[in-house]
Order: C-alpha cells, then structure tokens, then sequence
C-alpha cells in the first residue's frame, strides 16, 4: 500500500479522499489555487502545496505543476478526484512516464472512453445498446443540421468530450439547431479545449440509470449495483438514488452485465461509471463510461457498506477485487442531494458569498454529509458551487425520504442562496415519492417546486418577533446600565409595543405587551426560551413551536418545519437612506467573463431576445432583453471579466 498520495482536486471530493487516507494511515498532499489557500481540504492533509492562480487552468489543470509538487513532496501516487484532470489522458500517461502511479484506469481506457462518439463506436462492436444518432468527425454545421433532421427532433446536441452537464443542449425544432450547437461548442470549447459534438435522438421522459463497476489488474470486473440520477436541472443531477426504484433484478443483471462488458472491451482498471438512458418501456441504451469516481459515488457505499476509495487505492496498489460478483451486498435504500449555492427562484443561477452560518445533522449510521466548506468559508465564482452532498441510508425507500426530509430540516445555511428549500420539495413531491423519476421531471413541475413568492403566514412574524425580543434580552443582561433595561417595566402599567417586519413586498406589524412571567401577542399569552446559538423552544397561547432564528446583518432567518424564511426588522431608532435606481440598463447577475454579444447597437429588439452570453462558474448564461425596446449601446465587450451588479447594456423599453 501507498504511504503517500498526492490529491489533484479541491472540495469535498478532496477532503472525502483524505478521510479514507487517514483511515489506511497513509499521509495526503494536497494542492491548492491561490483563492483556496484557506480551504478545508488544506486544512486536512497532512501537507499543501499552492499550485497556481485562481484560474483552473492556471492551477488545477496545471498538469506540469502538479507532476513537479509530487516529486518535491515524494508523494508516491496520484488521486484524480472527479473533474478537472480526472479524466485527462495527458496527465494520466505524465503520471506514468514520472513513475507515479495514477489512481484511475490506464491510458488506454481513459482514450477509449475520453471521446463519446469513438466510444459509441466501441460499444457498438461490443453490442452494447446505443441511442440512434450521428457520432462521426465530420463537424461541418450544416452536415450536423442534416444529421438531427434525419434523427428526428428533439435531438440532444452534446460535447464529445464533456461530462456534468456541460456541452449540452436540447433543440426542439430545426430553427433553433443553429443557435444551439454555437452555444454548444463555445461552452464545450471553454469547458474542455474540444469544440466537437454528436448528436442523439433525446428520449421523452428518460430515466438516467447508471451501472457502479470495479475492475482490477488481474482482469476481474464486476458491478456494484445501479444508481437512479434522473431528477436533473440543466442537465446536471441534484438528486441520486439507490438503487433505482424502477428497476427490477432481471434488468438489474442486464444493465450490470452490459457496463462489464463495455468495461473489458477498454481494458478498464478501477472505479469507472457507465451511464444509461432508459425509456418507460423498460429499453435502456448507452450513454457515456466516466472513468473516474462520481460525485454520487456515497449511495453505493450506504447500500453495499463498502469504501469505494479504499477499493481504488487498494486496487492501484496491485491487489485484487475483494469479493466477487454474487458477493456485492444490496442493502436498504440510500438518497442523497446536491446541497447548492444557487438561487432556484432565478433559474438555478449560482450565488457567491461567505458561509456566515452552516449547520447540519449529526452524522450517524442513517446520516452522511460530504462537504469541502466549514461556516465562515467563502463561496467563491472560480469553482463548483457545490456547498455539500447530504446522504441518508433507511431500509426501504419510504424511510429513506422521510430521513431524507428531516435531514434537510436540520440543514440551515445563511450567507448565500441555496436550493434546501427547493431539494425538500422536490424529495417530498408526490411523483419523486412514488418512483415517477424522469429527468424532466424538474421543469415539468416548476410551478410546484419554485412556487411563486407568497405571503408568509402570521406565524412566521410571531416566531421572529419572539426571536428579536429573546435577543434584546439577553443583551441587556450583558449590561450594567439602566438606559439598556427592556422588560417593559412602567410606573403605571405595562408597556404595549408593535415590532415592524417586512419580507420582499410583504410587511406586517406584531403588538406585543409586556408582562411579569413574558409576553402577550394578539391576546394570547407568550414565551420565548433559547437553547443553543441559534435554537428556540416558542410558547404562544397553547401552541408549542421549536425553531431556529440567525440573525445575519439586517435579515432575520426563520427555519421552521424544514423552510427557510428571510424577514427584516424595522428598527424604528435606524434610519435607511434612500437607494439610487441602479443606472445603465442590465446588469450582470453574477460576476463573470463576457462571451459574445449578440445584437446589434441601435437595433429594435423584441421582449426575450438574447443580448449577451457571459461564462460564470463553469457554466453559460443568457442575458435576455426584458420587454421590447431598443438597444442603445453596450456597456462590456467580449472578453471583459465584470462584476456582479456591474451594468452591460444600455436599453430603452418601448412605451
């Protein structure tokens, strides 16, 4: 076994790889860019080496740098992690020409596999089932027009050498072909160097199911059971499961025997995922082979009970699979979700900022948190916004979404936008309970699962009232003076307040009377008692509530019955100034770098227009026009890095 691993990765698959080393006793170095210098996974191994910039490519693709630091450290072999160069043939045969062994499969698979369309030609000869499509290297755009024509719309225009959503995109007629494949390739291009796509005919309500397989240097190849990853937005996964809830034993043993089969026809060495599409009749085709570790990797370890880490290093090291295929347990039922710095609201957009509180369930034998970040880390635009992977385990599915829920409840995160709200949903919402999984399922059910903003309940402005007097409280406690005392005590009676709070359009005032044993709200007597940081036990009238309130600047966060809600108090001793309208037109939602521009200055523009696309963390967004109007001028050129908040274009809507 190794007694040193360098870490080529960041986050939370970094500090996952560090927990087995530290297990097997083995000693971690870890490589950080210049705005990861305080991360958690530094924190973690055993020695850090800064490999660069920000910039990924300045740092973390920095396939020379990396081979430099594991020579200097004298780390003896290389975890790729997921992303970035985990799937890189280049640094996997840098690796093998140095002397250092790569934890993942041979250079060989990883060629095989790296390009979609070789490999479904691959899997083709090893009759492995494929979707129809066109996967050749002629890339001339009106051929690749005349191709999805043929196939039949909708086709799924993809990267060839993509993965993680990126390079994808779903064209529904022939007039929108165009447009699509150009945003394709500039993202496919940014994202991996390789602007060349294939294209497939995009199955109806699929189901994306994927085969868990384990090969060692010995030849034996095996799989672990399937993972359900249907419930996706923009094409990326936010909810794994298993196994799949639609998947029985006898195509259980298809699917495993198809993904060993396309594994030995590479030769393949180690962890490796292949991913299938199914339809509703119970037709499954191949997709792609990841020859790396997933990010969803913890389900299967919660219903095997295995280290899949463990396995990789060991079989790196030259041992054999420990057990074989009749031996792979199947236990119980495991969910996990994608916790996300993004707002839902504003079509999943990322959100940036410090982690000002985070907490989370107490892990146990039902409970898993995979995280790279600690309350008080930053959430930076370079990376992933990933914040954390929360993974629950029960013996029937059932139990594992009610698990799931809680957990989630437990969850609280102020300082950025999250999806909590929207993962507590979608996991309680009726078709996820009932199976009905497909990877549509998010935009078919937008409505239900991003409502509309609605006005908060009375309740919620009782709990933050009750919150804010608790917290004045316990700071006149902390005081000597007189001036600071608030009981509400008065010569001749008691004193009757009302607290002002307001949330998005919505404001409500609370009346409060002070008495000798607490409070009274709306003529029901009522008490407030603290027991942690952020935790209150709640008494109004006959109700009995237990919640948790955070404070963070101005806003009031209120976590009850597993949402989240963000009110402001009023405070009547401070007076806001006034705010200036923001001046210029649109203005960047995020910061970025500014890919194109797409109309033309002093141009007549039609509501839902496209005027610019910028690139911010690792993905594409569109800047549509607002209503109809005109196009005076842009205020950024292609190229530009802006920040958030930054106005772009100069627009007059129509009268």
């Amino acid at each position: 076994m190794f007694r040193k691993i360098l870490i080529a990765n960041r986050g939370e698959i970094a500090c996952r790889v560090i927990a087995t080393c530290r297990k097997l006793g083995i000693r971690t170095v870890a490589v950080y860019s210049e705005a990861d210098a305080g991360a958690r996974h530094v924190r973690l191994a055993d020695e850090a080496y800064c490999v660069g910039p920000a910039a990924s490519r300045e740092s973390y693709l920095r396939i020379d740098r990396i081979i430099e630091i594991c020579k200097q450290s004298g780390a003896q072999a290389v975890h790729p992690g997921y992303g970035f160069l985990s799937e890189n043939e280049s640094f996997a045969h840098a690796c093998e020409e140095n002397g250092i062994v790569f934890i993942g499969p041979p250079v060989k698979s990883i060629r095989a596999m790296g390009l979609k369309s070789a490999a479904k030609a691959l899997m083709q000869q090893a009759k492995v089932p494929l979707v129809p499509g066109y996967h050749g290297a002629d890339q001339d755009p009106a051929l690749l027009q005349r191709e999805a024509d043929r196939i039949g719309y909708p086709v799924l225009i993809k990267a060839s050498a993509g993965g993680g959503g990126k390079g994808m995109r779903v064209v529904n007629a022939p007039n929108e072909f165009a447009a699509a494949l150009a945003s394709c390739q500039r993202e496919a291009r940014t994202s991996f160097g390789d602007d060349n796509v294939l294209i497939e005919k995009y199955l109806l309500q699929p189901r994306h199911i994927e085969i868990q397989v384990f090969a060692d240097q010995a030849g034996h190849t095996i799989s672990l059971n399937e993972r359900d990853c249907s419930a996706q937005r923009r094409h990326q996964k936010v909810v794994e499961e298993a196994p799949a809830p639609s998947v029985n034993a006898t195509q259980r043993a298809a699917m495993g025997k198809a993904a060993c089969d396309a594994a030995r026809a590479v030769g393949y060495v180690g962890a490796g995922t292949v991913e299938f599409i199914a339809d509703s009749q119970g037709n499954f085709y191949f997709m792609e082979m990841n020859t790396r570790l997933q990010v969803e990797h913890p389900v299967t370890e919660m219903i095997t009970g295995l280290d899949l880490v463990e396995w990789q290093l060991r079989v790196a090291a030259g041992e054999d699979l420990p057990l074989t295929q009749d031996q792979v347990p199947l236990n119980g039922h495991s969910i996990e979700v994608r916790i996300y710095a993004e707002e839902p609201e504003k079509g999943f957009l990322p959100s940036v900022g410090r982690l000002a509180y985070f907490k989370t369930p107490a892990p146990s034998a039902h409970v898993r948190l995979d995280t790279g970040v600690e309350q008080g880390d930053e959430i930076t635009p370079h990376y992933d916004p990933m914040i954390a992977k929360l993974i629950v385990w029960d013996r029937t599915r059932e139990a594992a979404i009610e698990r799931m829920l809680g957990a989630l409840a437990e969850t609280r995160i102020v300082g950025v936008g999250h999806n909590v709200n929207f993962l507590s949903r979608l996991v309680g919402h009726a078709a996820f309970r009932e199976g009905r999984v497909d990877t549509g399922l998010i935009e078919r059910e937008r409505a239900t699962l991003i409502p509309a903003a609605a006005e908060l309940p009375k309740e919620i402005f009782e709990v933050a009232t009750l919150a804010q007097l608790a917290a004045e409280r316990e700071q006149t406690a902390q005081s000597n003076s007189p001036w600071s005392v608030t009981d509400g005590w008065r010569i001749n009676g008691t004193q009757n307040r009302a607290l002002q709070f307001s949330a998005g359009e919505q404001s409500a005032s609370v009346s409060v009377r002070y008495t000798a044993s607490g409070y009274v709200i709306d003529d029901e007597p009522a008490r407030v008692q603290r027991t942690s940081d952020s935790d209150l036990r709640i008494t109004i009238g006959q109700r009995h509530i237990n919640t948790a309130v955070v404070k963070s600047g101005e806003q009031m966060h209120v976590f009850l019955r597993g949402q989240q809600h963000a009110l402001t108090y009023v405070d009547p001793l401070v007076h806001a100034g006034e705010t200036e309208e923001a001046q210029g037109g649109l203005t960047a939602p995020m910061p970025g770098k500014i890919i194109a521009l797409l109309a033309e200055p002093g141009a007549e523009i039609d509501k839902g227009a496209p005027l610019l696309v910028m690139e911010a963390m690792k993905m594409e967004l569109t800047v549509f026009a607002p209503s109809k109007g005109k196009l005076v001028s842009y205020l950024c050129n292609a190229g530009d890095q802006v920040k958030e908040g930054v106005p772009l274009v100069d627009f007059q809507a129509s009268a």
